[in-house]
Protein backbone atom coordinates (compact mmCIF):
# COMPACT_ATOMS: atom_id res chain seq x y z
CA UNK A 1 0.00 0.00 0.00
CA UNK A 2 2.37 2.74 1.26
CA UNK A 3 5.73 2.97 2.99
CA UNK A 4 4.70 2.34 6.59
CA UNK A 5 6.16 4.37 9.48
CA UNK A 6 6.37 2.95 12.97
CA UNK A 7 3.00 2.70 14.73
CA UNK A 8 4.18 4.77 17.70
CA UNK A 9 5.22 7.54 15.33
CA UNK A 10 1.74 7.65 13.83
CA UNK A 11 0.04 7.63 17.23
CA UNK A 12 2.22 10.53 18.41
CA UNK A 13 0.68 12.81 15.77
CA UNK A 14 -2.93 11.68 16.21
CA UNK A 15 -6.09 13.70 16.88
CA UNK A 16 -9.62 12.25 17.13
CA UNK A 17 -12.40 14.72 16.37
CA UNK A 18 -16.20 14.65 16.39
CA UNK A 19 -17.82 16.79 13.71
CA UNK A 20 -21.51 17.65 14.28
CA UNK A 21 -23.67 17.45 11.16
CA UNK A 22 -26.46 19.75 10.02
CA UNK A 23 -28.75 16.90 8.99
CA UNK A 24 -28.72 13.13 9.36
CA UNK A 25 -26.58 11.64 6.61
CA UNK A 26 -25.77 7.98 6.16
CA UNK A 27 -27.69 7.40 9.38
CA UNK A 28 -25.44 9.57 11.57
CA UNK A 29 -25.52 13.07 13.04
CA UNK A 30 -21.89 13.17 14.25
CA UNK A 31 -18.91 12.19 12.10
CA UNK A 32 -15.82 10.95 13.90
CA UNK A 33 -12.44 10.88 12.16
CA UNK A 34 -8.80 10.55 13.11
CA UNK A 35 -6.33 13.15 11.85
CA UNK A 36 -2.66 12.17 11.59
CA UNK A 37 0.13 14.71 11.32
CA UNK A 38 3.28 13.61 9.52
CA UNK A 39 6.37 15.14 7.94
CA UNK A 40 4.63 15.83 4.62
CA UNK A 41 1.19 16.93 5.81
CA UNK A 42 -2.04 15.75 7.39
CA UNK A 43 -3.92 12.54 6.72
CA UNK A 44 -7.40 11.39 7.69
CA UNK A 45 -8.59 7.97 8.87
CA UNK A 46 -12.38 7.84 8.95
CA UNK A 47 -13.45 4.30 8.04
CA UNK A 48 -17.05 3.94 9.17
CA UNK A 49 -17.43 2.05 12.47
CA UNK A 50 -19.01 -1.04 10.92
CA UNK A 51 -16.00 -1.65 8.66
CA UNK A 52 -13.78 -4.46 9.91
CA UNK A 53 -9.96 -4.16 9.76
CA UNK A 54 -9.52 -5.86 6.32
CA UNK A 55 -11.61 -3.04 4.80
CA UNK A 56 -10.71 -0.23 7.20
CA UNK A 57 -6.98 -0.72 6.56
CA UNK A 58 -7.32 0.92 3.13
CA UNK A 59 -8.59 4.08 4.83
CA UNK A 60 -5.65 3.97 7.22
CA UNK A 61 -3.21 3.52 4.33
CA UNK A 62 -4.72 6.61 2.72
CA UNK A 63 -4.15 8.62 5.90
CA UNK A 64 -0.55 7.46 6.22
CA UNK A 65 0.10 8.25 2.56
CA UNK A 66 -1.12 11.82 3.02
CA UNK A 67 1.05 12.36 6.10
CA UNK A 68 4.23 10.69 4.82
CA UNK A 69 4.32 10.60 1.01
CA UNK A 70 5.04 13.46 -1.41
CA UNK A 71 1.87 14.23 -3.43
CA UNK A 72 1.64 13.82 -7.21
CA UNK A 73 1.80 16.66 -9.72
CA UNK A 74 -1.52 18.26 -10.62
CA UNK A 75 -3.04 19.37 -13.93
CA UNK A 76 -5.58 21.91 -12.64
CA UNK A 77 -5.88 24.26 -9.68
CA UNK A 78 -9.65 24.15 -9.12
CA UNK A 79 -12.26 21.42 -9.27
CA UNK A 80 -15.98 21.64 -10.18
CA UNK A 81 -18.13 20.16 -7.42
CA UNK A 82 -21.70 19.00 -7.08
CA UNK A 83 -24.03 20.01 -4.29
CA UNK A 84 -25.01 17.08 -2.06
CA UNK A 85 -28.64 16.80 -1.01
CA UNK A 86 -29.39 14.25 1.75
CA UNK A 87 -32.73 12.44 1.91
CA UNK A 88 -34.54 15.49 3.27
CA UNK A 89 -38.13 16.43 2.57
CA UNK A 90 -38.60 18.51 -0.56
CA UNK A 91 -39.33 21.65 1.46
CA UNK A 92 -35.79 21.56 2.93
CA UNK A 93 -34.05 21.44 -0.44
CA UNK A 94 -33.58 25.24 -0.87
CA UNK A 95 -31.94 25.43 2.57
CA UNK A 96 -29.51 22.63 1.71
CA UNK A 97 -28.63 24.03 -1.72
CA UNK A 98 -27.95 27.47 -0.23
CA UNK A 99 -24.71 26.01 1.21
CA UNK A 100 -23.33 25.21 -2.27
CA UNK A 101 -22.79 28.58 -3.87
CA UNK A 102 -22.66 28.46 -7.66
CA UNK A 103 -22.97 24.68 -7.97
CA UNK A 104 -24.43 23.72 -11.34
CA UNK A 105 -24.81 20.04 -10.47
CA UNK A 106 -26.49 18.37 -7.48
CA UNK A 107 -26.34 14.79 -6.25
CA UNK A 108 -29.53 13.74 -4.51
CA UNK A 109 -29.77 10.81 -2.10
CA UNK A 110 -32.64 8.44 -2.93
CA UNK A 111 -33.83 4.97 -1.87
CA UNK A 112 -33.60 5.93 1.80
CA UNK A 113 -35.07 3.24 4.09
CA UNK A 114 -38.52 4.28 5.29
CA UNK A 115 -39.12 6.62 2.35
CA UNK A 116 -41.03 6.08 -0.88
CA UNK A 117 -40.29 6.62 -4.56
CA UNK A 118 -42.76 9.51 -4.43
CA UNK A 119 -40.55 11.13 -1.76
CA UNK A 120 -37.55 10.71 -4.06
CA UNK A 121 -39.37 12.23 -7.03
CA UNK A 122 -40.50 15.22 -4.97
CA UNK A 123 -36.95 15.80 -3.68
CA UNK A 124 -35.39 15.48 -7.14
CA UNK A 125 -37.95 17.84 -8.68
CA UNK A 126 -37.31 20.39 -5.91
CA UNK A 127 -33.61 20.23 -6.72
CA UNK A 128 -34.23 20.37 -10.46
CA UNK A 129 -36.10 23.64 -9.98
CA UNK A 130 -32.93 25.24 -8.60
CA UNK A 131 -29.97 23.44 -10.22
CA UNK A 132 -29.63 22.62 -13.94
CA UNK A 133 -27.97 19.18 -13.65
CA UNK A 134 -29.19 16.47 -11.27
CA UNK A 135 -27.71 13.07 -10.47
CA UNK A 136 -29.04 10.64 -7.86
CA UNK A 137 -27.40 8.14 -5.52
CA UNK A 138 -29.26 5.03 -4.32
CA UNK A 139 -26.37 3.37 -2.44
CA UNK A 140 -27.41 -0.02 -3.85
CA UNK A 141 -30.89 0.26 -2.37
CA UNK A 142 -32.96 -1.08 -5.27
CA UNK A 143 -33.51 -4.36 -7.06
CA UNK A 144 -33.25 -4.27 -10.86
CA UNK A 145 -37.02 -3.94 -11.25
CA UNK A 146 -37.23 -1.23 -8.58
CA UNK A 147 -34.37 0.67 -10.18
CA UNK A 148 -35.99 0.50 -13.61
CA UNK A 149 -39.25 1.84 -12.15
CA UNK A 150 -37.34 4.56 -10.30
CA UNK A 151 -35.42 5.58 -13.42
CA UNK A 152 -38.68 6.09 -15.29
CA UNK A 153 -40.27 8.05 -12.43
CA UNK A 154 -37.25 10.24 -11.74
CA UNK A 155 -36.86 11.21 -15.41
CA UNK A 156 -40.56 11.86 -16.05
CA UNK A 157 -40.16 15.60 -15.37
CA UNK A 158 -36.62 16.10 -16.63
CA UNK A 159 -33.29 14.42 -17.34
CA UNK A 160 -30.92 12.86 -14.83
CA UNK A 161 -27.17 12.98 -15.42
CA UNK A 162 -26.72 9.47 -13.97
CA UNK A 163 -27.93 7.10 -11.26
CA UNK A 164 -25.16 6.18 -8.85
CA UNK A 165 -25.08 2.60 -7.55
CA UNK A 166 -28.79 1.88 -8.13
CA UNK A 167 -28.30 -1.83 -7.31
CA UNK A 168 -25.89 -3.63 -5.02
CA UNK A 169 -24.19 -6.14 -7.33
CA UNK A 170 -22.29 -5.95 -10.60
CA UNK A 171 -24.63 -8.41 -12.41
CA UNK A 172 -27.62 -6.29 -11.32
CA UNK A 173 -25.97 -3.12 -12.61
CA UNK A 174 -25.24 -4.80 -15.93
CA UNK A 175 -28.84 -6.02 -16.22
CA UNK A 176 -30.23 -2.60 -15.39
CA UNK A 177 -27.91 -0.86 -17.82
CA UNK A 178 -29.44 -2.96 -20.61
CA UNK A 179 -32.97 -1.91 -19.58
CA UNK A 180 -32.75 1.86 -19.06
CA UNK A 181 -31.55 4.87 -21.04
CA UNK A 182 -30.12 6.65 -17.98
CA UNK A 183 -26.37 6.44 -17.40
CA UNK A 184 -25.30 4.13 -14.57
CA UNK A 185 -22.48 5.06 -12.18
CA UNK A 186 -20.70 2.56 -9.92
CA UNK A 187 -19.44 3.46 -6.44
CA UNK A 188 -19.61 0.62 -3.90
CA UNK A 189 -19.09 -1.90 -6.72
CA UNK A 190 -15.62 -0.37 -7.11
CA UNK A 191 -14.50 0.76 -3.67
CA UNK A 192 -15.84 -2.25 -1.73
CA UNK A 193 -14.84 -4.88 -4.31
CA UNK A 194 -11.93 -7.32 -4.19
CA UNK A 195 -11.53 -6.52 -7.89
CA UNK A 196 -12.36 -2.82 -8.42
CA UNK A 197 -12.11 -3.20 -12.21
CA UNK A 198 -14.70 -5.97 -12.53
CA UNK A 199 -17.57 -3.53 -12.94
CA UNK A 200 -15.84 -1.94 -15.94
CA UNK A 201 -14.92 -5.25 -17.58
CA UNK A 202 -18.52 -6.40 -17.11
CA UNK A 203 -19.81 -3.30 -18.92
CA UNK A 204 -21.99 -2.65 -15.88
CA UNK A 205 -21.41 1.11 -15.61
CA UNK A 206 -21.02 4.25 -17.71
CA UNK A 207 -19.29 6.29 -14.98
CA UNK A 208 -16.84 5.28 -12.23
CA UNK A 209 -17.13 7.03 -8.86
CA UNK A 210 -13.77 6.83 -7.07
CA UNK A 211 -13.10 7.76 -3.44
CA UNK A 212 -9.56 8.24 -2.21
CA UNK A 213 -9.74 6.83 1.32
CA UNK A 214 -11.61 3.55 0.64
CA UNK A 215 -9.24 2.77 -2.24
CA UNK A 216 -6.10 3.20 -0.12
CA UNK A 217 -4.94 6.69 -1.06
CA UNK A 218 -4.37 9.05 -3.96
CA UNK A 219 -1.65 6.96 -5.62
CA UNK A 220 -3.76 3.79 -5.68
CA UNK A 221 -6.83 5.69 -6.84
CA UNK A 222 -4.85 7.16 -9.74
CA UNK A 223 -3.49 3.70 -10.56
CA UNK A 224 -7.03 2.31 -10.73
CA UNK A 225 -8.19 5.34 -12.72
CA UNK A 226 -5.49 4.64 -15.29
CA UNK A 227 -7.04 1.24 -15.99
CA UNK A 228 -10.61 2.52 -16.40
CA UNK A 229 -11.87 3.52 -19.84
CA UNK A 230 -15.05 5.27 -18.68
CA UNK A 231 -15.38 8.79 -17.21
CA UNK A 232 -14.38 9.23 -13.56
CA UNK A 233 -15.98 11.25 -10.78
CA UNK A 234 -13.96 11.75 -7.60
CA UNK A 235 -16.16 11.82 -4.52
CA UNK A 236 -15.76 12.13 -0.76
CA UNK A 237 -16.52 9.56 1.92
CA UNK A 238 -18.06 12.13 4.28
CA UNK A 239 -14.57 13.49 4.88
CA UNK A 240 -13.39 16.39 6.99
CA UNK A 241 -11.60 19.27 5.28
CA UNK A 242 -8.38 17.22 5.34
CA UNK A 243 -9.97 14.33 3.44
CA UNK A 244 -11.66 16.71 1.01
CA UNK A 245 -8.26 18.21 0.28
CA UNK A 246 -6.96 14.78 -0.72
CA UNK A 247 -9.95 14.23 -2.99
CA UNK A 248 -9.36 17.58 -4.67
CA UNK A 249 -5.70 16.64 -5.15
CA UNK A 250 -6.66 13.34 -6.78
CA UNK A 251 -9.16 15.04 -9.08
CA UNK A 252 -6.55 17.64 -10.01
CA UNK A 253 -4.10 14.90 -11.04
CA UNK A 254 -6.48 13.08 -13.43
CA UNK A 255 -5.85 13.53 -17.17
CA UNK A 256 -9.53 14.33 -17.79
CA UNK A 257 -12.37 15.45 -15.54
CA UNK A 258 -15.61 15.58 -17.55
CA UNK A 259 -18.03 15.66 -14.60
CA UNK A 260 -18.38 17.72 -11.43
CA UNK A 261 -16.93 15.91 -8.41
CA UNK A 262 -18.66 14.95 -5.18
CA UNK A 263 -16.26 16.90 -2.99
CA UNK A 264 -18.57 19.56 -1.61
CA UNK A 265 -19.75 17.62 1.44
CA UNK A 266 -18.07 19.98 3.88
CA UNK A 267 -21.31 21.95 3.88
CA UNK A 268 -22.96 19.05 5.71
CA UNK A 269 -20.96 19.82 8.87
CA UNK A 270 -21.87 22.42 11.46
CA UNK A 271 -18.14 22.88 12.13
CA UNK A 272 -14.93 21.47 10.69
CA UNK A 273 -11.26 21.30 11.63
CA UNK A 274 -10.34 24.15 9.26
CA UNK A 275 -12.06 27.30 8.11
CA UNK A 276 -14.65 26.45 5.49
CA UNK A 277 -13.67 27.26 1.90
CA UNK A 278 -16.72 28.39 -0.01
CA UNK A 279 -17.09 27.29 -3.64
CA UNK A 280 -16.65 30.04 -6.22
CA UNK A 281 -18.87 29.60 -9.27
CA UNK A 282 -19.22 25.93 -8.30
CA UNK A 283 -15.46 25.28 -8.00
CA UNK A 284 -13.20 24.51 -5.03
CA UNK A 285 -9.46 25.36 -5.06
CA UNK A 286 -6.81 22.63 -4.90
CA UNK A 287 -4.65 23.23 -1.82
CA UNK A 288 -3.35 21.28 1.18
CA UNK A 289 -5.37 21.65 4.37
CA UNK A 290 -3.80 22.36 7.76
CA UNK A 291 -6.16 21.95 10.74
CA UNK A 292 -6.68 24.90 13.08
CA UNK A 293 -5.27 23.97 16.53
CA UNK A 294 -8.16 25.74 18.27
CA UNK A 295 -10.69 23.76 16.26
CA UNK A 296 -8.85 20.50 16.93
CA UNK A 297 -9.17 21.21 20.64
CA UNK A 298 -12.79 22.33 20.48
CA UNK A 299 -13.88 19.35 18.38
CA UNK A 300 -11.83 16.72 20.22
CA UNK A 301 -13.71 13.48 20.79
CA UNK A 302 -14.40 12.15 24.27
CA UNK A 303 -11.51 10.17 25.85
CA UNK A 304 -13.29 6.84 25.46
CA UNK A 305 -13.84 7.51 21.76
CA UNK A 306 -10.18 8.43 21.35
CA UNK A 307 -9.22 5.10 22.94
CA UNK A 308 -11.65 3.27 20.63
CA UNK A 309 -10.03 4.76 17.53
CA UNK A 310 -6.50 4.08 18.78
CA UNK A 311 -7.45 0.44 19.39
CA UNK A 312 -8.87 0.32 15.89
CA UNK A 313 -5.66 1.67 14.38
CA UNK A 314 -3.70 -0.94 16.33
CA UNK A 315 -5.96 -3.65 14.85
CA UNK A 316 -5.53 -2.36 11.30
CA UNK A 317 -1.83 -1.58 11.40
CA UNK A 318 -0.47 -5.14 11.04
CA UNK A 319 -2.46 -5.44 7.78
CA UNK A 320 -0.57 -2.57 6.15
CA UNK A 321 2.38 -3.36 3.92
Amino acid sequence: MVCVPQLDEVLDGLHVVSLPMRVRFRGITVREVVLIEGPVGWGEFGAFPEYEPPEAVFWLASAVEAAYRVPPDVRRDRIPINATVPAVVAAQVPEVLARFSGARTAKVKVAEPGQTLADDVARVNAVRALVPRVRVDANGGWSVDEAAEAAAALTADGPIEYIEQPCATVPELAALRRRVDVLIAADESIRKADDPLRVVRSKAADVAVLKVAPLGGVARMLEIAGQIDIPIVVSSALDSAVGIGRGLLAAAALPELPYACGLGTGGLFVDDIAESVEPVDGFLPVAPVVPDPARLAALAAAPERRRWWIDRIRACYPLMS
